[in-house]
């Protein structure tokens, strides 16, 4: 009748880990010297893109929120 306690309160026990904190910084400098890093001149390429992208959507977004503020000015002064 003795059954194992931990079957018993539905817990399995992993088994352990092993190399720990060593094993994982091994395995970092491993997948790093496979990485594919981009070039200089394509880092440059992407953030001029990335800048005017966000400056024409800054512009956008400023032209929208004029246009809707003017919109409320005339609706609130044909209610007064």
């Amino acid at each position: 009748m003795a059954k194992d306690t931990n079957a018993k309160k539905g817990k399995e026990v992993a088994p352990k880990k092993k190399g720990g904190i060593a094993k994982y910084f091994r395995d970092l400098k491993s997948e790093l010297k496979k990485v594919v890093w981009p070039s200089r001149k394509q880092v440059v390429n992407n953030t001029g893109v990335v800048l005017v992208t966000m400056t024409a959507l800054g512009l956008f977004l400023a032209g929208v929120d004029l246009g809707l503020g003017q919109l409320l000015d005339l609706v609130l002064k044909i209610g007064s």
